[in-house]
């Protein structure tokens, strides 16, 4: 990836209201998480071999289609 290939995203932003700075930590720390940011931090950490890498990728999408399967599969929740 060269410098000319950089990845444009919009920045997270968390308010910090009358509720307190704890709040806006979690608030921040889901945001981050729901990104993909910690996922993408951790992965960064080590060098991964190619051929590990591709395993981990298909391992993670055999995972989603499992769960996927499995909320389909599920009849929906009985509200009343």
């Amino acid at each position: 990836m060269s410098t000319s290939d950089a990845i444009q995203c919009k920045p997270l932003e968390v308010v910090v209201s009358d509720r307190g700075i704890e709040r806006a930590i979690k608030m921040l720390k889901r945001k981050l998480a729901s990104e993909g940011v910690l996922r993408e931090l951790k992965m960064r950490r080590h060098y991964m071999k190619p051929s590990v890498k591709r395993r981990k990728k298909q391992a993670e999408a055999a995972r989603r289609r499992r769960k996927r399967a499995k909320m389909d599969a599920a009849p929906p929740p009985n509200k009343g």
